[in-house]
């Protein structure tokens, strides 16, 4: 299938770019290809590439710029959203768009969120993109909306990356305990996109790793891969670490949809994050 990836040189799209090749003819395209808020570029994409499905990686991620930023953030996730599905539309190409768990408030109880409970986003960015799902949700044409968690992978910056370094660096680390989520090893993912694209399932679907835990669960389970003592990391609450955006306590996401689907089991976080400091600490991870 001719593939065409947005925000090709992200976490993500990166990820997506190198597990999908195998099985699909793959376009990647990011900022210096082509703005995707403007109309015409986006015409001039498509037209250029042909593409029989799309997947949206491209997004603004910076959680706390958004409050700020509101413009510029609802402009990538939103408008640039509506402009792949009008084009997909007119193409009768698919959609696959990649969301998030901030799309919720975080209260909901230790099960998490299923994919059809309400959006009631706590931050602009969550906001922004539930805009872009609600645009999605409106295509004539086949989609899916895929949210995920907690999402780690090669790039320059992510969450147990980070820890491994001020692990190096500090004695103790004070680690929030009061939010809960399931860490996505951005391979995973990618691996999950590809199984969708292939199908013939339609709708929003959660797509994480199985299992869930704390950031502080995270941290420690960073440390001991590092052979760094667990005791080093110390629990605090997220209050001790105030941010411009509010965080939601609950970012799980249950995937029975996806389990239903056919999708293949889901490996472990722990597993994953395993996998991923591996990368590391033996030099193979990308960097950017």
């Amino acid at each position: 299938m001719k593939i065409l990836v947005t925000g090709s040189e992200g976490m993500l799209g990166q990820a997506v770019m190198t597990r999908l090749a195998s099985t699909h003819q793959l376009t990647g395209v990011d900022l210096a290809d082509a703005d995707l808020t403007k109309a015409d570029q986006v015409e001039a994409l498509f037209q250029r590439t042909n593409p029989e499905w799309v997947i949206h990686c491209a997004a603004w991620t910076n959680v706390d710029g958004a409050e700020t930023e509101r413009e510029t953030c609802m402009a990538v996730n939103g408008l640039a959203t509506e402009l792949m599905v009008e084009n997909c539309d007119r193409l009768q190409a698919g959609l696959t768009y990649i969301s998030t768990d901030y799309v919720f408030n975080g209260r909901g109880g230790a099960m998490g969120y299923a994919e059809d409970e309400e959006r009631d986003p706590i931050n602009y960015y969550g906001l922004s993109k539930a805009r872009g799902e609600k645009a999605v949700e409106a295509m004539t044409g086949p989609w899916q909306i895929v949210r995920t968690s907690w999402l780690f992978g090669d790039g320059p910056s992510n969450f147990p990356k980070t820890i491994r370094r001020l692990l190096g660096q500090k004695p103790q680390l004070k680690v929030v305990a009061d939010q809960r989520g399931c860490p996505t090893y951005a391979d995973d993912l990618a691996d999950i996109l590809g199984f969708l694209v292939s199908s013939d399932n339609r709708g929003i679907f959660h797509g994480t790793n199985s299992g869930q835990c704390t950031w502080f669960d995270l941290a420690r389970e960073v440390a001991g891969l590092i052979k760094v003592d667990s005791q080093n990391v110390v629990a605090c609450a997220g209050t001790e670490y105030p941010t411009a955006a509010k965080r939601p306590a609950c970012s799980v996401l249950q995937s029975k949809r996806l389990e239903a689907a056919g999708c293949p089991d889901r490996n472990l976080w722990q597993d994953a994050v395993a996998r991923y400091i591996h990368l590391l600490e033996s030099g193979q991870a990308r960097h950017s």
